[in-house]
């Protein structure tokens, strides 16, 4: 019955995978900033890609 406890108790304390789950956090906090950012200033940013090709496209007199 001992060895079982010890066991559990060293599974209970291993951290072994809390760094990949630390990063996948990390990972997703990011990506939910940039589909903010995207979905907010993305139509503002697409008009002024619009408006430069336009200008491009049109000849100088």
């Amino acid at each position: 019955m001992l060895k079982l406890w010890a066991k559990k108790e060293a599974f209970v304390l291993c951290e072994k995978g809390a760094t990949a789950i630390e990063y996948g956090l990390i990972a997703a906090g990011i990506a939910v900033a940039i589909s903010v950012v995207v979905f907010t200033v993305g139509g503002q940013i697409a008009a002024l890609f619009t408006s430069v090709g336009n200008t491009i496209a049109t000849p100088a007199p």
